[in-house]
């Protein structure tokens, strides 16, 4: 190859985009393991049964919180998809005499959590009976979709509660307000009907939620800023070089 062969092949190589970096997982919380959130996760039995079916768009968002929830709940399961109404594990939990399923989403059906007394809480789930929770892990029109398909869920009782203050989530717009994420929803349903199933929430295990959840929160928030004050594309992108 002569000098003026080279140089050309060189400007072309300088004048190429640079490859992408791929940047490495974890594999449990599907962060990058610069914003892994593992490290502060301390499990805990909520004494209850949460089941988070989680909407397959919610699968791909790395700040899905239904992961998240979890992650940090004991005797808890994560199942992916859209229309449970033939999803075998669901119909064998919804299914099981020994358990009582209700199904956590906000409407004129639901029962409200805030406006009963301590005592009427006691009466949500029968004493003899598991309670199930089943929450629903998408945006509010994907997830009316899947209670309105998923016809083992149809005929559930079904429980809300009213939010006493805003959403933490500050990286993902809420619908309105009084919009809860699905890791706070689940941590306030503990509060409420915790006392009665016999866990303890003045040991405050059931805050870890909250913690993991802001701690992802203020680690997204952190990128979007550091991203508004450096050029981070043009970092990685070659000069242009005229031969």
């Amino acid at each position: 190859m002569n000098l003026e062969s080279y140089l050309e092949v060189k400007r072309k190589r300088l004048l190429e985009p640079p490859p992408r970096r791929m940047r490495r997982l974890c594999f449990t919380c599907l962060q990058p393991t610069m914003a892994c959130y593992c490290t502060h996760v301390r499990r805990f039995d909520p004494r209850m049964k949460f089941v988070i079916l989680i909407h397959r768009l919610e699968v791909r968002r790395r700040i899905a919180t239904g992961r998240l929830s979890h992650l940090c709940l004991k005797n808890s399961e994560l199942m992916m998809g859209y229309d449970y109404s033939r999803h075998q594990r669901l119909t064998e939990i919804v299914s099981d005499p020994k358990h009582f399923p209700v199904v956590l989403f906000p409407g004129p059906r639901s029962a409200d959590l805030s406006a009963m007394k301590p005592s009427e809480r006691a009466t949500v789930f029968p004493k003899d009976k598991t309670p199930v929770v089943i929450v629903i892990d998408g945006t509010w029109n994907t997830a009316k979709k899947m209670l309105r398909r998923s016809s083992n869920l149809r005929d559930l009782p079904r429980i809300c509660f009213t939010p006493d203050r805003p959403s933490n989530f500050r990286v993902r717009k809420q619908p309105k307000p009084g919009c809860f994420s699905t890791v706070e929803a689940i941590h306030q349903t503990i509060e409420m009907l915790g006392p009665a199933r016999g866990f303890d929430i003045e040991r405050g295990e059931h805050h870890n939620l909250l913690h993991v959840f802001d701690t992802m929160v203020e680690q997204q928030l952190s990128y979007v800023e550091l991203s508004r004050t450096t050029n981070r594309r043009s970092r990685h992108r070659r000069k242009s070089v005229i031969a």
